[in-house]
């Protein structure tokens, strides 16, 4: 199971001392690890229209992030 980028910083955030150049800094990867999973929804949807096995953006997210 992969982390959202949501998850992430808030652990990041809850164990690191409020400090607000740390925390701009961990923000900043939390940005870039969003926009990595985009990127990653983007082209396993792209490929999964064109293979013809497409799942709805909730089946993916559940498959993706959730616990089965």
């Amino acid at each position: 199971m992969k982390q959202t980028a949501v998850d992430w910083l808030f652990t990041q955030l809850w164990e690191t001392p409020r400090d607000k150049f740390t925390w701009q800094s961990i923000l900043k990867e939390a940005k870039e690890m969003e926009k990595k999973q985009i990127e990653d929804a983007h082209l396993t949807g792209a490929s999964s229209l064109y293979f013809g096995t497409y799942k709805s953006e909730n089946e993916y997210y559940k498959e993706t992030y959730e616990e089965l």
